[in-house]
């Protein structure tokens, strides 16, 4: 699929040259880092950073070595990202060795020394919530994405009251305290709604997802206010040299709640996916032949008829999803249903399922929930367990090692969903899991040596989300340009 070249020339910028490059690069993560939280479980203690060695041949493989606590409780630390990625490949100036930690609730953002000694993080800058909002008028800081000017970059989906609203933070990537510098997008056109976003500066575009306005999604899930517009249900194109929004696209009912935004790596691509979590669909979307940008549903999981929950269909709420570097297989987890699918979309516009594996879930076999009509499965799936423990939650968080060979997978969404759907999780703690994958044909196998129960942390349980590596990894790193043009 790819037209690359594999070179990686020493000397540059952070990352790789190209994403093939990083595939093929023989790099194994040793250390992954993972924001721990605190809120809505029984422990008032601030959440923290926690490094994870990941490393088999170590003597502490799949334990937490470090723990870096923020000096506030109640942030709800979220997705992180990086100073800088592949995105500055060809600007030696730039290193990645910030980690950026906005925080979803408190609207805090941190940003952590991971250079100095990248096992023992350290936190080297605090921008409060009053400067965030009072210079940007955003609040709720979700995905960050470092830039090929060296600034960072971080979506926002509040206003500062509650409401929704989808602009974009940015912080100076020229100055060593990476000082909040503003907004990105032109004034006056932020989104109704904003959560992730992914750009392709070769084609002059970013595109934007939604969440929902924060007063309807940080107490928990209540379906009336999809209907009273409080979710999105569209993607926002922009133009990336003017930031100025030029496309609404309204996914519909197909759409409703689309989170994670995925362009395929390849940065001359036109299109990638997009998972919409509560209509349950992944959705492609792609450039026109008139410039414009379209969608299609290409994978549709069906809701199942259950009783003995909250509703009385059950969707299966896609909440992550990503690519592998070499654009060849889709990855996304059901964190309801309890399954994590592997696609291969060689056509992107007709993913084959080649791999599944079932991770815990609601409908388990002992989770009192009885399963009425079900289009895909002829029996509900046993509950997990692990060293003697059954593991509560279903897969939420996924990221994939560069060479495609495994996938690491975390079970907390955001703790006022967890306290809803899975309070099992919030008392015992959540777990990272490690999946191992078959590149070739396609296929899921839970390696059973590798657990990280966050059950058994000092100050007691906690909720472990977004996992990252210190050299990038395919969710985080984006690439700028084409290998003609090296």
């Amino acid at each position: 699929m790819f037209f690359f070249s594999a070179v990686n020339h020493p000397g540059r910028g952070p990352g790789y040259a190209t994403p093939l490059a990083a595939f093929k690069s023989g790099t194994r993560e040793e250390i992954v880092y993972l924001p721990c939280i605190y809120r809505n479980t029984e422990t008032k203690k601030p959440d923290y950073l926690a490094t994870v060695d990941v490393d088999p041949r170590s003597s502490t493989y799949s334990q937490v070595i470090h723990r870096l606590p923020m000096p506030y409780v109640g942030d709800e630390l979220h997705h992180s990202g990086w100073n800088a990625c592949s995105s500055c490949y060809d600007n030696c100036c730039r290193k990645r060795n910030r980690l950026v930690l906005p925080s979803l609730y408190s609207s805090r953002i941190y940003l952590v020394d991971v250079e100095t000694n990248p096992r023992r993080p350290a936190l080297a800058k605090v921008i409060e919530p009053e400067e965030v909002i009072s210079k940007t008028g955003l609040s709720n800081p979700h995905t960050t994405h470092c830039l090929g000017n060296g600034d960072i970059m971080i979506s926002a989906i509040g206003d500062g009251e509650g409401g929704g609203k989808g602009g974009f933070i940015l912080l100076h990537g020229e100055n060593k305290n990476n000082d909040l510098k503003g907004n990105w997008e032109a004034s006056g056109d932020a989104a109704p709604f904003g959560y992730d976003f992914w750009y392709q500066p070769y084609h002059n575009v970013l595109i934007s997802s939604g969440w929902g306005a924060p007063r309807a999604l940080m107490g928990g899930f209540d379906p009336e206010d999809i209907k009273k517009g409080e979710y999105s249900q569209s993607l926002h194109v922009w133009d990336w040299t003017t930031h100025k929004r030029i496309q609404d696209i309204d996914l519909g009912p197909d759409g409703i709640m689309p989170l994670e935004i995925r362009f395929l790596h390849d940065p001359i691509s036109t299109e990638g996916f997009v998972g919409a979590a509560f209509s349950s669909n992944i959705i492609r979307f792609f450039k026109t032949d008139d410039g414009k940008y379209a969608t299609e549903k290409v994978i549709d999981i069906p809701a199942k008829k259950v009783e003995g929950w909250f509703y009385p269909e059950m969707p299966s709420l896609i909440t992550d999803i990503l690519l592998s570097l070499d654009d060849k297989y889709l990855y996304f987890s059901n964190w309801v249903h309890g399954d994590i699918r592997q696609y291969d979309v060689t056509d992107t516009s007709n993913p084959r399922l080649v791999g599944q594996i079932f991770l815990g879930g609601s409908i388990t076999t002992d989770s009192g929930v009885k399963v009425l009509e079900d289009k895909e499965l002829t029996s509900q799936p046993e509950p997990l367990y692990m060293n003697g423990k059954r593991v509560a939650g279903g897969p939420q968080m996924i990221q994939l090692s560069l060479d495609g060979k495994r996938l690491y997978v975390t079970t907390s969404l955001y703790s006022g969903w967890d306290k809803q759907f899975y309070p099992d999780m919030v008392k015992q703690g959540s777990v990272m899991l490690q999946i191992d994958v078959n590149t070739a044909t396609g296929g899921l196998t839970l390696n059973k040596d590798f657990l990280v129960d966050f059950g058994n942390e000092p100050e007691g349980p906690v909720l472990a989300h977004e996992i990252r590596y210190p050299g990038g990894d395919c969710s985080s790193d984006i690439w700028m340009t084409h290998t003609a043009k090296l």
